[in-house]
C-alpha cells in the first residue's frame, strides 16, 4: 500500500488526490447523517434513495450529451451539466415523496419506497439507452466512480458536505428528538414533520456523496458499518458520529490504497474493509463478554 501514498505526491497522479479528498468529504457526512439513519432505523429509505439517484444521473447525462445543457459554477464559470446535479435533484425529490407518504398518505411506506426504487432505476436505464454512444462513465456510478472525479466534482461535493454538516449540527437536538422519541417531541411542540423531512433531505444529499465513493449498489454499507463499529466503543451520540466519521475516512483510504495496489475496484474494496472490521470488532466484543 506504500505505493499509493507515494503516488499521492506524483503530479501525474492528481486523480488520486481528488479521490482521497472526495472520500474524506463523504466520510464526514456519512458519520454524521449515518448515525441518524441507523438510530432512526431508516436504512431501507437510504437504499431506496440511492437507487432513485440513478434516474437523475441518467437524465442529466442525457440532457448534457444530447441537448448540451450547462450550469454556472462560481469558480469555473459555465460548465456542462454534470450527472451529479441530476443525482441531487432526483434524491431530494424522492426524499420529499417518501416523507410525504410516510407522514400524510395512507400508503405503506415500504410499498412507495419499492416503487421509487424500481422507477428510479428504470428511468436511468431508459436515459442511458436514449443517449448516443456507450455510457461507461454513467454505469460506473453503480459501483462507485471515485477515481474519475474532476476538480469541478470535488468543488460541488464540498459544497454539499458543508451544507450537510451545517444543517445537521444546527438542528442536532431536534433531529435527536425525532430519532429517539417522536411522540415526546410532538408533546413538546416540536414540528416533527418538518424535521423528519429535513432529515430525509440530508440523507438524500449524503447518498449523492456516497454514490461517488462506493456506488449506488453498495451505498447502504457505508451508511451503516462505520456507525455499527463506532457503537461498539461508545454510547454517547455525538461521539458515535465522530468515531464513525473517522472510521469512514480510514475505510475509504484503505479501500483506495488496496484498490490501487492490487488493481481492484476501490468502492467494493472499501466496503469489504469496513465489513471485515465490523466482523472482527463484533467477534472481539462477544469474546470479551464470554470471558467475563
Amino acid at each position: 500500500m506504500l505505493d499509493f501514498f507515494q503516488a499521492l505526491r506524483d503530479p501525474d497522479s492528481v486523480f488520486l488526490v481528488y479521490a482521497l479528498v472526495t472520500g474524506i468529504l463523504a466520510s464526514i457526512a456519512c458519520g454524521i447523517v449515518g448515525t441518524y439513519v441507523v438510530v432512526r432505523r431508516i436504512t431501507y429509505i437510504a437504499g431506496g434513495l440511492a437507487h432513485c439517484v440513478f434516474g437523475g444521473l441518467g437524465a442529466a447525462y442525457y440532457l448534457e450529451r444530447v441537448h448540451h445543457w450547462q450550469v454556472y459554477n462560481p469558480i469555473y464559470g459555465w460548465q456542462p451539466l454534470d450527472p451529479l446535479h441530476g443525482a441531487v435533484v432526483a434524491a431530494l425529490l424522492a426524499a420529499m415523496i417518501i416523507g410525504f407518504v410516510s407522514l400524510r398518505a395512507r400508503q405503506r411506506e415500504d410499498t412507495i419506497i419499492s416503487a421509487l426504487w424500481a422507477i428510479g432505476m428504470a428511468v436511468g436505464v431508459l436515459f442511458v439507452y436514449l443517449t448516443p454512444g456507450y455510457s461507461q462513465d454513467l454505469m460506473s456510478y453503480l459501483f462507485g466512480s471515485i477515481l474519475i472525479v474532476s476538480p469541478n466534482d470535488v468543488w460541488f461535493l464540498a459544497v454539499l458536505d458543508a451544507l450537510i454538516i451545517a444543517v445537521a449540527l444546527l438542528f442536532y437536538k431536534q433531529f435527536l428528538a425525532v430519532c429517539f422519541d417522536e411522540e415526546y417531541a410532538r408533546l413538546r411542540g416540536l414540528n416533527v414533520e418538518f424535521y423528519y423531512l429535513l432529515l430525509l433531505c440530508l440523507v438524500a444529499l449524503t447518498v449523492v456523496l456516497l454514490v461517488s465513493v462506493v456506488g449506488i449498489i453498495l451505498v447502504i454499507a457505508l451508511f451503516t458499518l462505520p456507525v455499527a463499529v463506532a457503537g461498539q466503543f461508545t454510547r454517547i451520540f455525538w461521539r458515535i458520529m465522530a468515531v464513525a466519521a473517522l472510521l469512514s475516512m480510514v475505510f475509504v483510504t484503505l479501500g483506495l490504497a488496496l484498490g490501487y495496489s492490487l488493481g481492484l475496484q476501490p468502492g467494493a474494496t472499501t466496503v469489504l474493509v469496513a465489513g471485515a472490521t465490523y466482523l472482527l470488532v463484533l467477534v472481539a466484543s462477544q469474546a470479551r463478554r464470554l470471558a467475563r
